[in-house]
């Protein structure tokens, strides 16, 4: 039986990606796609979604629209990396499929009032907003998520939107400290373990011959925030951040990680959003995350070159 998930994102060209390849995946039931301001703001992010879906030839899955700023913040964004439409490199047209009516938590919380309990794992790619607020809204399906395979933190790495901060956590950490602290399982992929998932210019050259549209899709995007990840970090590719997430879902294998205690910082003076990792256990907080710090960068690719291939 496939797993059911709910993927909440930002798109984003690494949100892109994660997208296409879970919905290239017969182990994966994608009940839903909610947007959240992060990346660029809300409007964008739906629309983004809603191009992403039909582009994989998925129009069935329901885009829904979320949270358009954080719990308490002001909303940052991140065009710099990005671009203005946040899937700058390709141009893709208009979207016969449409946002549902239906709020993105709203629809977080029926959904998991109406699947049997356990039987949903939320993967949020993007800043934790419409995951806290369904928690808030609705305290009771806290215990019915089966767990949260999330992108987002760093501790070795440290931040790349702050010296200490990730940008998904540091949009806001609010939502994220609240999220940590639900006692539900959570996987977490922070860029200790995004940042060894590098592209490479082989692996885009081939992305970009494949005799699909998503292919040539995944190269554009990935050619447009490689520049920017080059520059900044001196690297030989961009990492494909997200996509890591769907990857342990399917292949856990990849990875190599510790239970640890994770918290987030909301009040430091220059360390707000900083995940706060105890990766040798010198404290007495009890263990709250998998938090992974390592990945088979060679098979992840394989991944996702063989789930891509199968897209329209």
């Amino acid at each position: 039986m496939a797993q059911k998930i709910i993927i909440d994102t930002d798109p984003g060209q690494d949100d892109a990606v994660a997208i296409l390849l879970a919905l290239a995946s017969n182990e994966l039931q994608v009940l839903g796609i909610t947007a959240v301001a992060g990346n660029v703001p809300l409007a964008q992010t739906q629309l983004n979604a809603r191009k992403i879906v039909e582009l994989a030839g998925r129009p069935d899955v329901p885009v829904f629209a979320g949270c358009e700023r954080p719990l308490s913040r002001n909303l940052v964004t991140a065009e710099h990396v990005h671009g203005k439409t946040g899937l700058d490199g390709i141009e893709l047209p208009e979207p016969a499929v449409q946002v549902q009516a239906e709020h993105g938590v709203d629809f977080i919380v029926r959904t998991l009032r109406e699947e049997d309990a356990g039987s949903v794992t939320l993967v949020p790619i993007g800043p934790l907003t419409n995951i806290a607020e369904a928690f808030r809204r609705a305290p009771d399906i806290i215990e019915r998520v089966q767990q949260i395979v999330l992108m987002g933190g760093a501790y070795f790495e440290v931040g790349n939107i702050t010296p200490a901060a990730e940008f998904n956590i540091y949009v806001d950490p609010e939502a994220a400290a609240e999220v940590f602290a639900s006692g539900i399982p959570l996987v977490v992929l922070p860029l200790d373990v995004t940042h060894s998932a590098l592209t490479s210019a082989d692996w885009v050259k081939h992305m970009a011959a494949l005799p699909n549209r998503c292919g040539p899709a995944v190269a554009g995007w990935t050619d447009f925030f490689e520049r920017f990840d080059k520059e900044k970090y001196g690297s030989l590719g961009a990492p494909l951040h997200d996509p890591c997430t769907i990857a342990w879902i399917l292949q856990p294998d990849l990875f190599k990680g510790r239970h640890i205690n994770v918290e987030i910082e909301t009040t430091g003076r220059f360390t707000t959003g900083m995940t706060v990792a105890d990766w040798w256990r010198v404290s007495d907080r009890a263990p709250n995350a998998l938090f992974l710090r390592e990945v088979d960068r060679d098979g992840l690719f394989a991944l996702l070159s063989d789930r891509i291939a199968r897209l329209p």
